[in-house]
This record gives C-alpha cells, structure tokens and sequence, in this order.
C-alpha cells in the first residue's frame, strides 16, 4: 500500500533513483491502459507555468504553494521519473522543493502568502497555519521516501503544532485559507487538510509519530477529524477513508459501511464519479456544474478505496479503475472542471482542476498497478 499521502494538500518533491522497465501506452481512444510520459509532460508544462506566473511569486525568491498544480505534481513526479528511468531530478522539482526549505529554514521572517491588509480579516493567520501544515507534508513526504527525518523536517512540524487550535471548534485542528472557493479554500478544506496530515505524521520516518509529545498532538487531530467527520461532504470522508487505512479506529465499522455504500451509490453509469455530487457547494455564477465523470472525484475515490483495504476485485473499484485507464486526454492530463464557476478549460487558469484531477488519478492508477488482481 502506498505511504505517501495527497493531497490536498499532499506535496512531495523527492526523487529516487529506480530500476523499473518502462515503454510507452498509448493514450484514450486508443486501448484501456495509460501514458505516463505524457501525465509527466504535462505536469512539468503546468509547473514551469505555474513559478513563471507573476501571481505566484512570493517575497524572498520563493513560489506560493498551490494546492491545484504545485499539490499534484509533487505528489507524483517522482514515482513517474522512477516508472520511466529518468536520469536526474527534473529542474522545475527542484525548484519547488528549494523554496518551501527556504521558507521553512527562514520562517519567523516570511511573508504569509496572504495578508490581512491585503485580503481581508483574518487572511494573516489563516494563511500562516495553512503553508505550515503545507509545507510539513512536503518534507514528511520527502523524507519519508529517503527514511530519516531531517532537521528542516522537524522545524515544519514544529511550526505547524504551534500553531494547532487547543480550544474551541477547531480543537485539534488549524485555521485555514478560506476564499469560499471548493474545494481547496472553502469551510470545509481545512479538515482535509488536517486529514492529509495525519497520514503524513503517521508516516514519518524515525518513529516520528510514536515520540510522547508528538503523540499527545496527534490524538488531538484525530479527535478533531472524528468530532467533524458528519458534517463533511463526501469528498472530504474520502480522505478519512484514506486515513483509516493507517490508523486504526479513525472510522467506525458502521461509518465505514455507510461511506462505502453511499460512494457506490454515486458511481455513474460510465464507472467514474462526479465531483459536484460529492461537494454540493454553491456555485458563485448561473452555470450549470457538469454531469460528467472526472478525474478528480473519480481519481480520488479510487485511490481511497485502495489505501482502506478495498480488495482489487471490488466491482466498484474496478469500474473506477477502468474509468481512469480510459479518459487520459491527448495532452497527457484527467479532465475536472470549477466547483465554483464556469471557466474555459483552455486558458491556465481553467486548467487548475484538470492539474488536481491528474495528480489523483496517477497516484490511483499507480496503486492499482501495484496491486495484483485475484
């Protein structure tokens, strides 16, 4: 089972040098199967876009981390240039990886991504305690593939448990980035991202997570995700059913079974799923939300249903599967389309969901690859 988490926000920037044969598949319209070239190419374009984009930059030479391009392509770059031996870490990885250690080994003095002067009351500190979990998720992830915890590893996770809510609502949790835009700065968001998190600090490596302190923080953050778990749409239960597949107890038997029976109910007849019926925000213009299938809630439902133990011969999950194998477009990438408005999907902006849905749906069809069927 894969160790490393999405995410939201996921962000690994790691590379390992690896051994695996690698030749090239053919894209949709052609067979049932995948190209990874092609997802690589494509993730390297929107990255290169996305540190060259004016919006994007941030004081001391540093990059804002985006959890629609930035999240997937750390989450599966390296795994791709392992599938196909590529030789070096890819420059635009490199980068990204350089600026959030720059931020974290300078972090009493960074700027936060966004201000309260700038963007509103509060802006400050939501944005502060979201780059600090961000940037915990990326080192964990990063160190977790080399196996030792590095110095700049413990200053991110130190910087995000200080800034852990003891009291109130959020207790246990963060404060989050919220530009009421689904599903990464919505109400909402923050509980994925504490739920990516957990995995993560689970995971770390050096037996991280069993340190006494480090242990009083994270029974907090379960007891923040299970006290919420209800309330959250079905996109957001999916990375608790993500979670339980390393911690034990985070999901009930019968809370287990209800998520289970409820995401095979929204299955569509095409075996994808459709992000809008499960994150029913409201939409900020007239548009009507699409009825297709995309990559981004199908990718992530079926990399839950892997990560929780669902047996690779589980009907649901092969039809997912089967979806995802067939609905790479030519340029390399997973169509998803805004929970939030109508934007044309040519232009880069229109492009972030796809960017998201690419990242799923690789990390999903990497672990059905390695998986075996019965």
């Amino acid at each position: 089972m894969r160790r490393t988490a999405l995410g939201v926000g996921v962000l690994l920037a790691a590379s390992v040098a690896g051994v695996s044969s690698w030749r090239a598949r053919p894209v949709r319209g052609a067979t049932a199967t995948w190209n990874e070239a092609a997802a690589a190419n494509y993730l390297d374009g929107r990255e290169i876009w996305w540190q060259q984009w004016p919006h994007a930059q941030r004081d001391h030479g540093t990059i804002c981390v985006s959890c629609h391009t930035q999240l997937p392509y750390a989450m599966v770059r390296p795994a791709l240039q392992r599938q196909m031996s590529e030789a070096g870490v890819p420059p635009a990885e490199k980068i990204m990886l350089d600026t959030v250690e720059t931020r974290v080994n300078h972090w009493p003095e960074m700027v936060p991504f966004y201000s309260d002067e700038k963007s509103g009351a509060g802006k400050t500190a939501e944005s502060h305690a979201t780059e600090a979990i961000l940037n915990a998720i990326i080192l964990i992830s990063y160190d977790t593939q080399q196996g030792h915890l590095r110095p700049v590893t413990r200053t991110a996770l130190d910087a995000a448990w200080a800034l852990q809510q003891k009291t109130g609502e959020l207790a246990g949790g963060w404060l989050w980035q919220n530009f009421h835009l689904a599903p990464f700065e919505s109400d909402e968001s923050g509980y994925q991202g504490a739920a990516l998190f957990l995995v993560e600090a689970e995971n770390a490596p050096d037996r991280y997570a069993s340190e006494p302190e480090v242990r009083q923080h994270l029974e907090q953050l379960q007891a923040f995700l299970q006290r919420g778990y209800a309330k959250q749409p079905v996109m957001n239960q999916l990375y608790i059913l993500w979670a339980s597949g390393k911690v034990h107890g985070l999901l009930s038997k019968e809370e287990r079974n209800a998520l289970l029976e409820e995401v095979r109910g929204l299955q569509q007849a095409d075996g994808g799923w459709r992000l809008a019926a499960m994150d029913k925000s409201p939409r900020l213009d007239d548009s009507t939300q699409s009825t297709e299938s995309d990559g981004y809630a199908t990718g992530l439902t079926v990399l839950a249903l892997e990560e929780s133990g669902t047996k690779p011969g589980d009907a649901a999950l092969r039809r997912g599967v089967a979806w995802l194998e067939s609905h790479q477009e030519a340029a390399g990438n997973w169509p998803a389309t805004s929970l939030n408005k109508e934007r044309d999907p040519k232009t880069d902006i229109g492009k972030f969901m796809s960017d998201a849905a690419t990242g799923y749906a690789v990390l999903a069809l990497q672990e059905a690859r390695s998986t075996p069927n019965p």
